[in-house]
């Protein structure tokens, strides 16, 4: 990507080895904590090169893989997706989804309080990064991840999010589209662009919980990003139009499912494609 929108977050996580830590454990993560910039991020690092980082700022939590055999450029920013195989302890490994940053070694998970809670309890680690490897093989990592009894759960603490959630166990039962294979999409959530100085292009990753009624309740921005672009508040404000159905029709009640789906934010004019800020004239 040449946008340039994830390049601070990038380059400050790939720093964190040479950043000041605070203390903590031999066998848990480090820890860098910045109150002034509102800044909890939890780390560590492999002798392959892996670097995992579980993050926390201004409200916005991110997890990163960085480290990764580089993935192939793309110019648009919304589209710059990586799918990664992992496997956590003695959990069946499983696709998810990435974002790409500016460095195309590093990915950024799209649920990343859901990973950083699988991390937290350590314990053999694979990941696949697919066609990574000499000739478009399969590129296979495995790790044994440190427990982490401190660090990642500050991490979640400072952005209020809990160290267990049992909607975590629905996740297996997501289709590529978000919805379990029970549920359709009858009318979708219309999230409308964040007013006011915001940025050109941006995405929010939502989950939220269907209702009897078609509508969906208990929903949480899992990430957003640029953290003070308002397109996490946008797109939640947009559940309130969206509605669901029981695959294939039918008037019973829809069953309480876990849903996941992410909306892109981009403005339509090419010439306001780099993901910089916009400003008034009179700025």
């Amino acid at each position: 990507m040449k946008n340039g929108m994830f390049r601070g977050l990038t380059a400050a996580v790939l720093s964190l080895t040479a950043a000041t830590a605070a203390a903590q454990d031999s066998d848990d993560w480090d820890l860098l904590v910045q109150p002034e910039n509102q800044l909890t991020v939890a780390y560590t690092q492999f002798d392959n090169g892996l670097l995992l980082a579980a993050r926390c700022q201004r409200g916005v939590y991110q997890v990163m893989i960085g480290g990764l055999p580089a993935a192939p450029e793309v110019k648009d920013f919304n589209k710059s997706n990586r799918i990664l195989v992992i496997g956590i302890g003695d959990k069946k490994a499983a696709e998810q989804r990435f974002m790409l940053g500016d460095n195309p070694s590093v990915a950024f998970s799209e649920l990343p309080a859901p990973l950083a809670r699988q991390m937290r309890e350590g314990g053999p680690m694979t990941i696949v990064a697919p066609g990574g490897g000499e000739g478009g093989r399969n590129l296979r990592y495995v790790v044994e991840l440190p427990a982490s009894n401190a660090a990642i759960d500050q991490s979640l603490a400072a952005c209020d999010r809990p160290l267990v959630d049992p909607r975590d166990r629905q996740l297996d039962e997501l289709e590529d589209d978000g919805l379990p294979i029970s549920l359709a999409w009858k009318r979708m959530p219309m999230p409308e662009y964040p007013e006011g100085r915001t940025y050109t292009a941006g995405f929010a990753v939502i989950t939220c919980l269907s209702q009897a009624d078609g509508r969906v309740d208990d929903c949480v921005v899992e990430t957003e990003f640029p953290v003070d672009g308002g397109f996490g508040a946008a797109a939640m404000r947009g559940t309130r139009k969206g509605r669901l159905e029981n695959r294939g029709g039918g008037d019973g009640p829809v069953p309480a499912r876990l849903i996941a789906y992410r909306v892109n934010y981009a403005m339509t004019d090419p010439a306001f494609s780099t993901g910089s800020r916009l400003r008034r004239n009179d700025e």
